[in-house]
C-alpha cells in the first residue's frame, strides 16, 4: 500500500524524521519498502493568476492571457487549453523551468504573438494522466506560490507491505492507529457529523444469505453534479497512493476507502431496478463487470442484484451497465460488511485483483460501514451538490462476528518473549491497541477490537505485546545446552548428480510445483493430476505429474530469447493422486540443440538419443549399482515412438530417456526437436561400496565377432545373454558397429562386438579363449537364432 506522509501526519505526527518513522512502522511488523521523495525539479513553477483573457488574431484555437505571479509586471502568455478563464488560478511555468519534454522553457513567438511563459496541466507537470485542461488551483493558492508549496508537495510516499493478516493496516486511519501506540500519541479522526437527510429517495435492502453479509447500508443522493472537477486535495492524495481517478463520486469512495479502510462501491440509481438484494450467484447468470469483460457466476459467488439480475460482484467489482458516468444524476452508495470467506479467491478465480477484494479477503472492520457511508455522504454533496436520502441498514446482528475473549497468561508471556514485561506496560499496550483487557491473577482477559480479524490466538497477543514493546528490546541470549548433529543430512546422491549433469553442460533449473493443466495435458495421457482449489495463477492450476512441464517452459523460455544450445535439469518431487497421494523424488533434463558451445577446433552436431543415454549411465553410475541397466524401446507419451527407450534395473522401470514427439511439444508452443530424460530417484537406491581390485599383471586377448540377429533384436537383450555367458574371463564388452546392406539378408542386421578376455591370476591361454568363445556363440544362437556373419 502506498500513501503520503503529509495525509497521515494529519492524522498522528510523531516527532520523527521520515526515515525514523520509515524504521519504526517496519521494526513494529509494517515493513517500508520505500520512500519516495515528491519534491519535484520543475524549477521556476508558480501559482499564476489569470487577469484578462482574449482571442488570438491569427489562430480560433489559441488564446492570448495575461497572467499575473503576484510582483512585478504582468505576463503575456498564449494558451490553447479550453476552459481557462479570467479569474482562475493556474500552474504557470516560467522561463527556465523544465516541465513536458524537460528541455529548459523560454519564450517564444506562437503565430505572431509573443508568450513570456507557459500554463500548464497536470500531464505536462508528471501530476497525472489528464492534459485536455490546465490545473487548476483554489485558494488559500494565490498568486506567485511556488506550485510545489501551493499542491504540498514537500511530501513522501511511503511503500508498505502490508501482509495478509494485517488487513486493518490497509487504510491511513489504521496505521495512524499503529503510529499513536508506538508512540503514545492520540490519533485526530476527522470530524464528520452524521447528514441529515433531505430527501424521501431510497431503496429496500434484502440479505438472504446473511451468513455472507451479515450487514449492509445504502443511501440515494440525487441530483448531483457527477461533471465536477475532483476536489485536488483529494485527486492529490489519490495520486499519491497511485489510484487512478475516474470521476467524483468514484474518487469520493475510493478516498474514504483508503482514509477508512472501508471498501464501498456507487451505482447509478436511474439503472437499478427494485430493490437491492445481496445473493448467491445463480448457474450461468452472466455479469459485464466494470473492465469491460463479462463473467459467468456460480451459486458460491456472492452478488449485488436488483429485480433485473445480478448488477455487482460483492466486495471485488461493480458491473458495467450500473457504473457512474458523466450522464449519473443520482447514485445509490453502497457500505457493506462481507465475510473474508466468501470473498476469498473468488477475484483471482475471475482474473482480478482488485482494492475491494484485497481488503474483504482480509478482513473489514464490520463497524466500519456507518461511519464510512457518512463520511462518503459528506464529502459528495460539499464536492458536486445533491440532496441525500435516508441511511437505509440491512443487518443480522447473530450473523456478525464475534471477538473471542482470550487467556493471556504472563508465564506464557515471558516464556516466549524471553524477558518479563512489566504487567502495567502489557495492559498499556493492549488497551492502546484497542483491546479491553482486564488482569487476572495469572495474566489477563482479552477481547480484540472488531478490527483485528487476525488475534485468535494467545500466541497472538503476545505477538502484539512484542511488537510494540520493541523486538530490538528482547535480549540475545544464547541457547542453554549443545545443539546435536543430526546423521541424516541432504540425500548425497541429488549432490553427486547436480555436480554430475554440471560438468556435463547442464544447468539446473528450479520450476514450480504448479502447472498449466492444458499443457501437462498435452504431453502426457495419464495419470489425472492434482487439482488446486485455489491456484495463484490460472496457468498454475495443477500439481506437476512429472517435472517435464516446467523444463520445457524454461526451455522455451530460452527459446525465445534466441538460445541456440539450451541443457536444462531440475530435481524436485512430483505428485501423483493414485494409487493414493504420492510425492516422489526425481531428476529429469532437457536437451536442445548442439553438444558442444560453439567452438574453432572441434566439430560439432546435435544432440541425440545416445548423448543423452550417456549422460543417464553418468547418473547411474555414481550409484554403484549391482544391477545393469537396460533399455527397452518405448511409445510412452510424451517420447516419440521408435526414439525412446524404457530404462530398467532388474527389470524394474527406473525411467526413459529419449525425444519428445514433435506434436507434444508443439502443444507446450516448441518447433524444435527436444530430447529427454526422467528418472525416478525413488527406486534407485545407492549400492555398496565397491572392493579394491587390483590391475591384473598378466595380458588380455581381444576378439571381434560378427552376429547377424533379426533386425527388430533389442541390442541390451543380445549383449545380457554374451555377458552372462562369458563368464569371469570376459572383462570387457562393446559394440562398435551395427551394419544393415549388403551382404546381410533382407531383415537382418549385423553387430559388430569387442570381447577381451584376461584373468587375474595367471597368463591367459589361446584354449580358454577358444571355450569362452564357443559358450557364448552357443548361447546366443540358441536364444536368439543368431550366426556368424561370413
Amino acid at each position: 500500500m502506498k500513501f503520503s506522509e503529509r495525509w497521515l501526519r494529519e492524522w498522528v505526527d510523531p516527532p520523527l524524521s521520515t526515515a525514523e518513522l520509515a524504521e519504526q512502522l517496519t521494526m513494529a511488523g509494517l515493513e517500508v519498502e520505500a520512500t519516495l521523495s515528491l519534491r519535484p525539479e520543475w524549477g521556476p513553477v508558480v501559482v499564476g493568476l489569470v487577469e484578462t483573457v482574449a482571442k488570438h488574431p491569427s489562430s480560433g484555437d489559441l488564446k492570448i492571457c495575461t497572467v499575473s505571479t503576484g510582483s512585478g509586471a504582468s505576463m503575456q502568455v498564449v494558451c490553447g487549453a479550453p476552459g481557462v478563464a479570467a479569474g482562475g488560478l493556474y500552474a504557470l511555468a516560467l522561463p527556465g523551468a523544465r516541465v513536458g519534454d524537460s528541455r529548459a522553457l523560454d519564450a517564444v513567438t506562437i503565430r505572431g504573438v509573443r508568450s513570456e511563459a507557459m500554463l500548464c496541466s497536470r500531464a505536462e507537470l508528471g501530476l497525472g494522466e489528464e492534459s485536455g485542461s490546465l490545473l487548476e488551483l483554489k485558494p488559500p493558492a494565490m498568486a506567485g506560490m511556488p506550485l510545489d508549496r501551493a499542491l504540498e508537495l514537500d511530501d513522501h510516499i511511503f511503500d508498505l507491505a502490508v501482509t495478509p493478516n494485517r488487513g486493518d493496516c490497509l487504510s491511513i486511519s489504521g496505521i495512524a492507529r499503529e503510529v499513536a501506540v508506538l508512540n503514545s500519541s492520540k490519533v485526530r479522526h476527522p470530524q464528520t457529523p452524521a447528514v441529515a437527510a433531505t430527501s424521501t429517495r431510497r431503496r429496500e435492502i434484502s440479505l438472504p444469505v446473511p451468513d455472507a453479509c451479515p450487514r449492509y447500508l445504502g443511501r440515494v443522493i440525487e441530483d448531483i453534479d457527477v461533471r465536477r472537477p475532483t476536489p485536488l486535495w483529494i485527486a492529490e492524495r489519490l495520486r499519491r497512493a497511485d489510484v487512478r481517478g475516474i470521476n467524483i463520486v468514484v474518487d469520493i469512495t475510493n478516498y474514504v476507502m483508503l482514509e477508512l479502510g472501508q471498501p464501498m462501491h456507487a451505482f447509478d440509481d436511474d439503472r437499478l431496478q427494485g430493490g437491492i438484494n445481496v445473493r448467491r450467484g445463480r448457474s450461468a447468470e452472466a455479469l459485464k463487470c466494470l473492465d469491460g469483460l463479462t463473467r459467468t457466476l456460480a451459486d458460491d459467488v456472492l452478488v449485488i442484484a436488483d429485480a433485473s439480475g445480478a448488477v455487482a460482484l460483492a466486495g471485488i467489482m461493480g458491473g458495467e451497465y450500473t457504473a457512474i458516468d458523466s450522464h449519473s444524476r443520482n447514485v445509490f452508495l453502497e457500505s457493506a460488511f462481507f465475510m473474508p470467506e466468501y470473498v476469498r479467491g473468488r477475484a483471482r478465480r475471475f482474473g482480478l485483483q482488485t482494492d475491494a477484494s484485497q481488503r474483504f479477503e482480509r478482513g473489514v472492520d464490520p463497524a466500519l460501514p456507518a461511519p464510512a457511508l457518512e463520511r462518503a455522504s459528506a464529502l459528495i454533496l460539499e464536492s458536486c451538490g445533491g440532496r441525500a436520502g435516508p441511511v437505509i441498514e440491512a443487518v443480522s446482528p447473530g450473523h456478525l462476528p464475534a471477538a473471542p475473549e482470550l487467556t493471556l497468561r504472563r508465564k506464557r508471556l515471558e516464556t516466549l518473549l524471553g524477558l518479563a514485561v512489566p504487567p502495567e506496560r502489557v495492559s498499556g499496550i493492549l488497551e492502546h491497541l484497542g483491546f479491553r483487557a482486564r488482569e487476572t491473577d495469572g495474566g489477563w482477559r482479552v477481547v480484540s477490537p472488531s478490527h483485528r480479524f487476525d488475534v485468535t490466538l494467545e500466541a497472538d497477543l503476545v505477538e502484539e505485546v512484542a511488537r510494540i514493546h520493541g523486538y530490538d528490546r528482547i535480549p540475545s541470549r544464547r541457547p542453554d545446552g549443545r545443539p546435536a548433529m543430526h546423521l541424516q543430512g541432504p540425500d548425497p546422491r541429488f549432490s553427486a548428480w547436480r555436480r554430475i549433469l554440471v560438468d556435463r553442460g547442464y544447468f539446473e533449473a528450479i520450476t514450480y510445483s504448479f502447472v498449466d493443466e492444458t499443457v501437462q495435458a498435452g504431453l502426457f495421457e495419464s495419470p489425472a493430476p492434482i487439482r488446486l482449489q485455489n491456484p495463484i495463477a490460472e496457468d498454475m492450476g495443477a500439481m506437476r505429474v512429472s517435472l517435464l512441464p516446467g523444463l520445457l517452459q524454461a526451455l522455451n523460455y530460452n527459446l525465445n530469447r534466441q538460445q541456440g544450445r539450451v541443457r536444462l535439469f531440475e530435481i524436485g518431487r512430483v505428485f501423483l493422486a493414485e494409487p493414493g497421494l504420492t510425492q516422489d523424488f526425481r531428476v529429469a533434463a532437457v536437451t536442445f540443440g548442439n553438444i558442444y558451445s560453439e567452438q574453432w577446433d572441434r566439430s560439432n552436431r546435435l544432440a541425440e538419443f545416445f548423448d543423452l543415454k550417456a549422460d543417464v549411465e553418468a547418473l547411474l553410475t555414481e550409484l554403484r549399482l549391482n544391477a545393469e541397466s537396460t533399455y527397452q524401446p518405448t511409445d510412452r507419451a510424451p517420447f516419440q515412438p521408435g526414439q525412446a527407450a524404457n530404462i530398467l534395473l532388474d527389470k524394474q522401470l527406473v525411467g526413459v530417456v529419449g525425444a519428445l514427439h514433435p506434436k507434444r511439444l508443439s502443444k507446450a508452443g516448441i518447433e524444435v526437436p527436444v530430447y529427454a530424460f526422467e528418472l525416478d530417484a525413488e527406486r534407485l537406491a545407492v549400492g555398496p561400496e565397491r572392493p579394491f581390485a587390483e590391475f591384473s599383471r598378466f595380458p588380455s586377448m581381444r576378439r571381434d565377432l560378427a552376429l547377424v540377429v533379426d533386425r527388430d533384436l533389442p541390442v541390451g537383450d543380445l549383449l545380457i545373454v554374451v555377458r552372462a555367458s562369458g563368464g569371469e574371463l570376459l572383462t570387457n564388452l562393446e559394440l562398435f558397429d551395427v551394419y544393415e546392406g549388403e551382404g546381410v539378408d533382407l531383415g537382418k542386421k549385423s553387430l559388430a562386438l569387442g570381447l577381451t578376455f584376461q584373468k587375474s591370476s595367471s597368463t591367459l591361454i589361446e584354449l580358454e579363449v577358444e571355450a569362452a568363445l564357443d559358450g557364448i556363440l552357443g548361447a546366443v544362437q540358441g536364444k536368439f537364432g543368431a550366426k556368424l556373419r561370413n
